[in-house]
């Protein structure tokens, strides 16, 4: 028998502003964007500093510290970019690759994010369609009606520009297009890796994260229409 999911309810589900809800499968955890980019002199920023001073206070030199004090700084950048075209949420996945032939089970690395874009109003099904036909390089297109509405799934593989400072390397992702009931935008959902090889492993992933989507909150209680 198997046992049921099991599930751990994150705080922002129950802001009342939020407008989308979604669960993550195990193995991904999530980057505190109010505190990364918080401004210097803010209290989220005096809690980060207190958070990292462990980390740093363990570092074995001051070259080391340095260096992780870089990285930070270059991951915040990478993070700011993602929030100036509609980031909201940001995950990084770990997960062991089970596949692998030689049976080395190397870690993998996968970045989640979703993001709101902005769309012409027009029925649900034409702008899931439009954001892929409307962009270029996207194989492996797949029209699906999910629990939350019409959305279209898609992949793409694309090397980073030398400006980027990123690795040379072929990123792959998964996107998951799903329209907002008002019609006015639509969640981009991505799942972005190295491991080009197991693109059919991380759609199926990205495929069981779009399917737990809702556009209503999932946790409110009924009205009881005869109270």
């Amino acid at each position: 028998m198997n046992a049921a999911p099991r599930f751990v309810v994150d705080d922002s589900a129950k802001d009342p502003d939020a407008d989308i809800w979604f669960a993550e499968p195990a193995g991904f955890m999530a980057a505190p964007l109010d505190l990364l980019l918080a401004p210097p002199d803010s209290v989220s920023a005096d809690h980060l500093r207190k958070a990292l001073a462990p980390l740093l206070g363990s570092a074995p030199d001051e070259t080391t510290r340095q260096q992780f004090v870089t990285q930070l700084a270059s991951g915040q950048k990478l993070l700011v970019a993602l929030c100036d075209v509609g980031t909201v949420h940001c995950s990084i996945g770990l997960h062991r690759d089970d596949v692998d032939e030689i049976g080395t089970g190397q870690p993998l690395l996968s970045l989640f994010t979703i993001s709101w874009c902005a769309t012409a109003v027009a029925p649900r099904a034409v702008t899931a369609a439009r954001a892929v036909t409307a962009a270029e390089g996207h194989t492996h297109v797949e029209y699906v009606e999910l629990p939350c509405g019409p959305a279209t799934l898609s992949e793409t593989v694309r090397t980073p520009s030398a400006e980027s400072g990123l690795p040379q390397q072929p990123l792959l992702q998964i996107h998951a297009y799903l329209p907002h009931p008002d019609g006015k935008r639509l969640a981009a959902l991505r799942l972005s890796s190295m491991a080009t090889a197991l693109r059919e492993q991380y759609r199926g992933l990205l495929h069981q994260i779009a399917e737990m989507v809702s556009f209503d909150n999932p946790l409110e209680l009924p009205v009881d229409k005869e109270a």
